[in-house]
């Protein structure tokens, strides 16, 4: 059974307004080395993943029937 995915909501993108859209969905990855330091990691608008502060994001949950169609459009 894989893990069930995770995303986040932007609220803040600092100087990085053209990799994060503010309000977007993004697809966050599971790493354990940037969350000890209140970072985390999530594929960008650059469609690579890179690491943000935690501060700039609410994470959400959302139904297992729509978890593959975010999947599909954070790596677009």
């Amino acid at each position: 059974m894989s893990q069930a995915k995770q995303f986040a909501i932007c609220i803040r993108n600092g100087e990085y307004a053209g990799t994060l859209e503010l309000r977007k969905v993004y697809e966050v990855l599971d790493d354990p080395s940037a969350a000890k330091r209140n970072y985390m990691r999530v594929i960008d608008e650059s469609g690579e993943d890179y690491v943000y502060p935690r501060s700039w994001f609410v994470t959400v949950t959302v139904p297992e029937d729509i978890e593959q169609l975010l999947h599909e459009l954070a790596v677009k």
